[in-house]
């Protein structure tokens, strides 16, 4: 046989291999966004329902309690899911079972530690009851512990239909046990009490509707090694990760009253639909496809990344750039009065976000790789910028320091995400440019439509 011949076998084996990948890329890419669609509306029916039950001294409490029940949750990420997703015995029982004990193990850690930490942060920011409310609210991470590892499983084979199903059920049924549960109580212990008894049905569900490997104890010395090796990057990764996202309510839980902090968090649900957007398309979508369709391995592949790339920007330009536009109008005919001010907050915070997602693809290239090392780099990188420029910001000035400072950062964040992608050959100008001139353009518009709300929620 010539080299001709096996050149041309090759091509001809590569082929469907290529559309099968491009099919499940593509249902899982659409799954994805039914998810998180209808995730979205009931999420937002739900908020509306709150927000006339309960005060929004409720929401701020839950948003500092929630802040640091998920800082917890990423102090003690060893990805687990990204280790499934991208380890050659990512299906086997061994290697999925190790996982699964560690993963309980953890969750009780962090209910554990937040026992320890209720009371000192009830006395520094100034919230008695948020000593009561965060320890009962961590225990839904000790459920979380028992969830089946067949969750990444069905993420690494993009077999995303029945997950879906599944997720958006769970949702569902915690939206109205939280709802009956603030009928009763008119309390900020609706939202805990839903959060906790929604956690147990999302077991309940996935362990009985999920199919796949059905998880038992077990710890194997070379599956654990294996895992903590790729997670001691992710580990200090999240730490980072939780500055990023969650650095803004720490810090504004000292700057603000509860109050101002619960108009706040409203302005956030809404701003940062296109940044949830794309990490929950992103993740499920792009470190599948890195992983099986290197950029480096030929113009293919980055042809194929590169559409895939453009498609998802578009997508979440297109939200935040509505959102921008019609923010004002649209909290005035969702909430009451009493939450007015969130309309200019998410004017201001969505335009930001704008920024945020042009390069988000960049960062699944580094964890399809394997390489948690060069992700601990960027991610660390950048939670110095932000925090630094943030927490000055707020200190200084308040909530439009803050916003100043969360605005700067993302445009000296940058080239380090840029760092990681050329790293990993996936980095493409062309579509950062374009796609920041139209994010310029569209949010010069919004502040400028917008002006007197912006500067009514900011300076007020």
């Amino acid at each position: 046989m010539t080299q001709q011949e096996v050149t041309s076998d090759a091509h001809v084996s590569e082929a469907p291999r290529r559309k099968g990948l491009a099919s499940r890329a593509l249902g899982s890419g659409m799954w994805s966004m039914a998810n998180f669609g209808l995730g979205q509306i009931m999420r937002l029916g739900s908020n509306l329902i709150l927000t006339r039950i309960l005060s929004p001294d409720d929401f701020g409490l839950m948003a500092l309690v929630t802040s640091f029940l998920i800082g917890l949750s990423m102090f003690s990420d060893m990805g687990f899911g990204p280790s499934i997703m991208q380890s050659k015995r990512g299906d086997e029982p061994d290697f999925l079972d190790t996982i699964w004990t560690l993963k309980i193990i953890r969750g009780f850690l962090i209910c554990l530690a937040a026992m320890v930490m209720a009371w000192p942060l009830a006395v520094f920011y100034d919230a008695p009851l948020f000593g009561w409310v965060f320890p009962v609210a961590a225990t839904s991470m000790i459920v979380g512990g028992f969830l089946p590892t067949r969750i990444d499983t069905a993420a690494r084979h993009l077999q995303i239909g029945r997950l879906t199903v599944i997720e958006l059920a769970n949702q569902l049924i915690g939206i109205l046990i939280t709802i009956a549960a603030a009928l009763i109580l008119e309390s900020v212990w609706a939202l805990v009490w839903g959060n906790v008894l929604g956690a147990f049905a999302q077991l309940l569900m996935f362990r009985l509707f999920l199919p796949g490997h059905r998880n038992r104890f077990r710890m194997e010395p070379k599956a654990r090694a294996e895992v903590m090796k790729f997670g001691k990057w992710i580990f200090f990764s999240t730490i980072c990760g939780f500055l990023l996202f969650q650095g803004d309510r720490i810090i504004l839980g000292r700057v603000l009253t509860l109050h101002q902090l619960g108009i706040y968090n409203i302005g956030l649900f809404l701003a940062t639909v296109p940044a949830m957007l794309g990490s929950s398309i992103g993740g499920r979508l792009f470190i599948p496809m890195y992983r099986e369709h290197p950029p480096t391995a030929g113009e293919d592949h980055r042809r194929a990344l590169a559409r895939t790339r453009a498609g998802l920007t578009a997508l979440l330009l297109s939200v935040a750039v509505v959102l921008a536009w019609v923010g004002p109008p649209l909290v005035d005919l969702l909430y009451d009065a009493r939450y007015v001010s969130a309309g200019g907050v998410l004017v201001a915070i969505v335009c930001i976000q704008m920024l945020q997602v042009i390069p988000i693809s960049y960062e699944y290239s580094a964890l399809a790789a394997g390489d948690s090392r060069g992700f601990f780099i960027m991610q660390s990188s950048r939670a110095v910028i932000y925090f630094t420029l943030v927490a000055a910001g707020a200190f200084l000035y308040g909530l439009p320091g803050l916003l100043i400072g969360q605005a700067l950062s993302q445009v000296f964040c940058y080239p380090v995400t840029v760092w990681l992608a050329r790293r990993h050959g996936c980095w493409d100008p062309r579509h950062d440019l374009i796609a920041t001139l139209v994010a310029l353009a569209a949010a010069v518009t919004a502040l400028a439509g917008h002006r007197e709300a912006i500067v009514g929620a900011l300076f007020s």
